[in-house]
């Protein structure tokens, strides 16, 4: 089955200084443009986080500190690379949950706006969890027969990904093989934030996803406690997060 596409699909990998999206920094970005066509376009770019790279991070990406001392900072690239990404499907291997709300968090900060409201993402992982359980350098071995040379680099997780994804359109055929299919089929919550803290009930109404209020209408908490809303501003959330409840809290 052929990955059918109407516009660009970018298949993107991150390598970061954590796993905290509200804290942590992008060190390294990886992108491969895929086209309606089948031409390709390939970017790989270097970021300065502006922080140290702890030595957990590095010994898994292998960039250190002195890697990135003379590359830009994100806010330098964030408007070039967001012309760069306009029209586009976004893809990756649990892009969801870490590299789609990492991405947007690094946006915010550099006081870009991008509006993701019109764009469909896959995340190949949900494809293999829902019908294999298992990690992307699995997921290669299992789907390509093939081991992952230089794995935790961002280019070579991100065809190892596209790849992946091939393979898997070949191998089922209830998946849908166009992006919109393949988006929902992979969209494996309603949250209204790429950090899910705040998701949606039955209704599609916001509700809170942590805390004491969790499962509570947010605009029934914010009436009977203003503060809460304060307290999430204030707070050690990500930017996204923020820029939701704030969303919510100005239509009440």
């Amino acid at each position: 089955m052929k990955l059918e596409l109407n516009r660009p699909l970018v298949f993107f990998d991150l390598e970061t200084t954590g796993v905290d999206p509200g804290r942590d920094r992008i060190v390294e970005m990886g992108f491969i443009k895929l086209f309606p066509n089948g031409e390709r376009e390939v970017k790989t770019r270097r970021i300065n986080p502006e922080m140290p790279i702890p030595a957990q991070a590095a010994a898994i990406h292998g960039i250190s500190d002195e890697d990135v001392a003379d590359e830009p900072k994100f806010a330098q690239i964030a408007k070039s690379l967001k012309e760069w990404l306009e029209g586009c499907d976004l893809a990756g291997y649990n892009s969801n949950k870490f590299d789609v709300p990492m991405l947007v968090e690094e946006f915010l900060r550099a006081s870009v706006e991008i509006d993701l409201s019109e764009i469909k993402f896959v995340d190949v992982q949900n494809i293999f969890h829902k019908k294999e359980q298992r990690t992307l350098s699995a997921a290669y071995k299992f789907y390509c027969g093939k081991e992952i040379e230089n794995a935790h680099s961002a280019n070579a997780d991100i065809e190892a990904t596209l790849e992946v994804l091939l393979a898997q359109l070949e191998k089922y055929d209830d998946i849908g093989c166009d992006v919109p299919s393949l988006s929902e089929y992979t969209t494996m919550n309603t949250n209204l934030d790429f950090a899910g803290r705040i998701g949606t009930d039955e209704n599609g109404k916001p509700i809170f996803n942590f805390g004491k209020h969790k499962g509570k209408l947010v605009v029934d908490v914010f009436r009977r406690e203003p503060s809460y809303y304060d307290w999430i501003v204030k707070g050690d959330f990500t930017l996204d997060t923020k820029r939701v409840v704030t969303i919510i809290k100005n239509s009440m």
